[in-house]
């Protein structure tokens, strides 16, 4: 649905001629430039890669793109929470929203958004690749989850139990430095290369 960016009773105002005027409101334009984010990559932002965009190119404060992120319909993107990292991924309802309004970014921004898309492709997809996360199990253990994954196909997924909350926070930071590694002792081992 095309109006999910405006707040309910916003969108009976839109006319023919009065889609653009409604890009005048900054917050409809930063779900926008939010969106033509997570089209243009095939895996999803972390809050803080979209966060990195808008603060280095100055086109809004952190809050206030908090807020834009929080404003944003569920319908339009795809929201997970993993060890304090809140990701995003553009739905079908998202990509109708940015098919009919995505007209409207002025050119210069989206120049911007694929210049920055393009200079930090590889670093985002690295760090959306690697996923860690922990939980208290019902044993009173805490069940620590890795993840690796290209794109959107998990190539790697493991869970291990441990006994504190320490240990689980320091097996998370090292899966974040140590993915590829791991990764590569486990295949040469499986295949019989070690």
């Amino acid at each position: 649905c095309p109006s999910l960016l405006f707040a309910p009773g916003r969108a009976e105002s839109l006319t023919p001629d009065g889609v653009f005027a409604m890009l005048s409101d900054p917050m409809t334009l930063y779900k926008l430039m939010n969106l033509y984010m997570l089209k243009q990559v095939n895996f999803p932002l972390a809050n803080s890669q979209l966060t990195d965009f808008f603060l280095v190119h100055e086109y809004a404060t952190y809050f206030t793109l908090q807020q834009a992120l929080n404003e944003l319909p569920s319908p339009a993107h795809k929201r997970s929470l993993q060890h304090s990292t809140t990701r995003y991924e553009i739905t079908r309802e998202g990509e109708d929203t940015l098919d009919f309004f995505g007209k409207n970014i002025p050119p210069a921004i989206i120049d911007d958004m694929n210049r920055y898309l393009k200079e930090n492709r590889f670093r985002m997809r690295d760090e959306a690749g690697v996923i860690t996360d922990f939980y208290k199990s019902t044993n009173q253990d805490y069940i620590v989850h890795c993840e690796l994954r290209e794109g959107k196909t998990t190539i790697l997924d493991l869970s291990l139990s441990v006994p504190d909350k320490k240990q689980a926070e320091a097996m998370c930071n090292q899966w974040r430095e140590k993915s590829p590694e791991i990764y590569s002792f486990i295949v040469r081992t499986l295949m019989g290369s070690e």
